[in-house]
């Protein structure tokens, strides 16, 4: 999650009526030419001779892995309290998952061929700094031998909020905060139609994504019985917040409809004052009418909204932006490539227009039956009269010929297909990265999952 950077100011208008909101997320709407990409990657720290997740504090600790990116590469610390929990460095941040999760958020872009450069700087300065403390990082969806009660808790006031809440509404939340990881895609809109027509594909596609990039087989040192284990924890969550978004396909949807969803889905917290109030369980409607018991008679504000925004996980979410929210983290080429696949099927008209027609017969229990297989079966999952794996290889070539029609190239006179060189190997022979890592658990390791903390590194592409 992108850490804030600014309190809320106290003397920031307050939102008058649900008109400022649907305007909040029309003024996303940007000409082609100011497209750009963003990339978020999380990834699991831990201690080279213990294996352990890397605590807040220490020798060897996310605090100062934070401070080292701060004194040696100029990341401005962002501070919550007495704790530094995060940097921000032009457009680009770094931040903390629950559980030590280090993430970076990418700077909005022009091609992929810079989201993939941001990337790699990035885990050149942080294995710099991470290096002398014995701490390197795993590029996987789901930790793979840490139980919930040996992972650290990040010091962010948001956390616990949501900690608590998340007990209340599903079985997995906890997992989720503090033992997964994602990669995500922010991308941009032309209009409230190519808003639309972007939202409606990403979403029906979203459970091909998860397929692709499926990386989380393993958890508490076995295999957990899933291909894609972070996936499968988003559907115990909480039902308030996540899922398939049936209504954004229901004739009229628009910026308006969305509001409306997000007005009602349950807040966890107002910030005020440098600290995060726990506002669990109202909505933001009552926010709206001045009804927060916490904050009696104050009405929100537009950092308000946004931070809301920012607690509503579906498995695509709308922004003044749009985020592709489907796929484990993985090895450093992966992550280029999740860019790479969805920029290429939606910044292209044509590539959008082939990638519209694969889903557009699909219905809302079809999506979701797909949405449910998948984190089990990857490619294998049915939909229809057809398979994953079928429309898998039919969005990589479209998204081939996407990246191709942009024909944005780098000093070599590559263009941007290069980065689903991984992706169309995983396309063609069906093997998800997953059922990959299970072969060597089965054949080279021997089960033992010690060895993941060598063959599984985030820099060490498989």
């Amino acid at each position: 999650m992108t850490t804030p950077t600014r309190d809320i100011d106290e003397d920031a208008p307050r939102i008058r009526d649900k008109r400022e909101l649907v305007e909040r997320l029309a003024g996303g709407s940007k000409p082609k030419t100011a497209w750009r990409i963003g990339t978020e990657h999380e990834k699991f720290g831990f201690i080279e001779k213990t294996l352990r997740p890397v605590p807040y504090e220490g020798q060897s600790s996310i605090r100062k892995l934070l401070e080292g990116m701060s004194s040696e590469f100029g990341w401005a610390p962002i501070i919550e309290g007495e704790h530094i929990i995060g940097g921000k460095k032009g457009m680009a941040s770094l931040s903390l998952e629950p559980g030590g999760q280090f993430e970076l958020s990418g700077a909005p872009v022009e091609t992929i061929h810079e989201t993939c450069a941001e990337i790699s700087e990035h885990l050149r300065e942080t294995k710099a700094i991470a290096g002398p403390m014995g701490v390197d990082f795993l590029g996987l969806g789901f930790s793979p031998v840490w139980s919930l009660e040996e992972t650290p808790m990040m010091p962010k006031g948001r956390y616990g909020i949501m900690k608590a809440y998340m007990e209340k509404v599903g079985r997995l939340g906890r997992q989720m905060m503090f033992r997964s990881c994602t990669v995500q895609t922010n991308l941009d809109f032309g209009s409230e139609a190519d808003m639309v027509k972007k939202l409606r594909v990403s979403l029906a596609l979203q459970p091909i994504a998860t397929a692709l990039f499926a990386n989380s087989p393993f958890a508490e040192d076995r295999t957990n019985g899933f291909l894609s284990y972070r996936s499968h924890v988003w559907t115990d969550t909480d039902p308030d917040r996540t899922g398939m978004l049936p209504f954004a396909f229901d004739e009229g949807f628009g910026f308006e409809q969305y509001v409306d969803y997000a007005l009602d889905v349950p807040m966890y917290f107002a910030r005020r004052d440098g600290k995060y109030l726990d506002a669990s369980g109202h909505s933001f409607r009552d926010f709206m009418a001045g009804k927060l018991s916490l904050l009696p008679g104050e009405k929100p504000a537009m950092d308000d909204f946004d931070d809301h925004l920012s607690t509503i996980f579906p498995e695509v979410r709308l922004k003044t932006f749009l985020e592709m929210r489907g796929a484990d983290a993985g090895p450093q080429d992966s992550l280029c490539a999740l860019s790479a696949f969805w920029v290429g099927l939606l910044y292209d008209e044509t590539a959008l227009d082939g990638a519209w027609e694969l889903v557009k017969h699909w219905n809302a229990a079809e999506r979701q039956a797909l949405r449910s297989a998948v984190p089990m079966q990857g490619l294998k999952a049915p939909i229809r009269n057809t398979t994953a794996h079928a429309i898998a290889k039919e969005a990589v070539k479209l998204s081939t010929a996407g990246l191709k029609g942009r024909n944005r190239l780098n000093s070599s006179g590559e263009d941007e297909t290069v980065f689903l060189a991984k992706l169309e190997e995983i396309a063609d022979s069906g093997i998800t990265p997953a059922e990959r890592l299970l072969a060597l658990y089965n054949g080279p390791w021997r089960r033992d999952l010690r060895l993941a903390f060598k063959d599984a590194l985030i820099y060490s592409p498989r």
